[in-house]
């Protein structure tokens, strides 16, 4: 069932973007016609050359596009180990060839988000925020659900949609100014009452899809974004069997009310959960992500659990429970016993058994 959903994804990309492509065409071609009625066709051309071009560097500059754009820095294993041990985890249990490149932003708020336009070209990009208030539960949970959109090929729509939605809106703020700051004022002559006429014509269907090109773009956008959300959250809690650890990790992010500082509306939908900090749970047309009091309620009945499940124990460093205890890939461990200097080992009958390991 999965499998298909993914494999319907992957094909609504295809459309979305052909989509996209004729909004361009059509924008492109008005604006020209407006310019001069006769040659219409030639804001086609420069339509379709201008998007070919951003299409091949979205395609494969995005990733480092977005990157830059969100002031996300390249992060070694020496630097954070817990981090890297994670992906590398979940790189192991989504069958990937190998593991995402691995990159750090330097805000408080907890976040993160997956980029690129294929498994071998892929990255995760975490806040700083994220490693520090996050234990390896949550942490798992989290890297898990970007995993699954490289699994999926999200990357790769996101990637390409992020940029080419901001090209149109671009194009279309380029022509409001100049139509407003100049080109509505010049003097019209030489094609008659017939090139007035169809001048006026293309003035008025340019300025219409200039206004609503760009809100179509995002709305289509963020309704598909939306819905890979939910699978991404079905896809983690299959590679970490732990529902709860996603919904307590969301939950965190969730209760932290500072918006990241690098997040647009042009990269909003890229991270897990949304970096602007809505104040409503109703969803909206523009909205990047799905409510995510919802998405905590799926993960908790798909864990079998209630509410109370969310309450997190204090962590100390590197995102250890205080009492010692390393949660593992699919739950906590067992509390150590404490033994003192040549006690003899516990009995079987007192030791804990060891955690179940992550299957892959």
């Amino acid at each position: 069932m999965m499998w298909e959903l993914i494999r319907a994804n992957k094909l609504k990309s295809y459309a979305l973007l052909g989509s996209m492509l004729l909004v361009m065409l059509a924008v492109g071609t008005a604006i020209a016609g407006y310019a001069s009625p006769d040659h219409f066709y030639l804001g086609a051309a420069a339509a379709l050359a201008l998007w070919t071009v951003m299409f091949a560097a979205a395609y494969f500059k995005g990733d480092a596009i977005l990157l830059g754009a969100s002031g996300a820095r390249p992060i070694d294993h020496d630097a954070a180990p817990r981090l890297y041990n994670v992906v590398e985890e979940m790189t192991i249990a989504a069958g990937l060839p190998q593991p995402p490149a691995v990159y750090v932003l330097e805000d408080a708020a907890p976040n993160a988000f997956a980029t690129g336009r294929d498994p071998q070209h892929a990255s995760i990009a975490v806040t700083r925020g994220l490693l520090t208030q996050l234990d390896r539960e949550q942490l798992q949970g989290v890297i898990a659900h970007e995993m699954s959109h490289i699994r999926n090929y999200d990357i790769r729509f996101q990637t390409l949609v992020g940029i080419l939605v901001g090209m149109i809106a671009l194009v279309a703020d380029f022509f409001l100014r100049w139509s407003f700051w100049g080109g509505m004022g010049r003097r019209r002559g030489g094609g008659g009452s017939g090139g007035d006429q169809g001048q006026a014509i293309f003035a008025i269907v340019a300025l219409v899809l200039a206004i609503l090109a760009p809100l179509a773009a995002y709305a289509v956008q963020f309704a598909v974004s939306r819905r890979r959300e939910f699978l991404a959250d079905a896809s983690a809690v299959e590679l970490t069997r732990n529902p709860l650890g996603l919904a307590r990790a969301l939950n965190t992010i969730a209760t932290d009310r500072r918006p990241l500082k690098s997040a647009n509306r042009a990269t909003a939908h890229l991270y897990v959960e949304n970096p602007l900090k809505k104040t409503k749970e109703a969803t909206g047309v523009f909205d990047t992500h799905p409510p995510v009091q919802k998405r905590i309620a799926v993960l908790l009945e798909m864990a079998h659990v209630g509410p109370e499940a969310l309450a997190e124990r204090p962590a100390g460093p590197e995102g250890l429970p205080v009492d010692g205890a390393a949660p593992g890939p699919a739950g906590p461990s067992a509390p150590v016993t404490p033994t003192t200097p040549g006690a003899p080992p516990p009995q079987d009958s007192q030791r804990q058994p060891p955690p179940p390991s992550l299957p892959v």
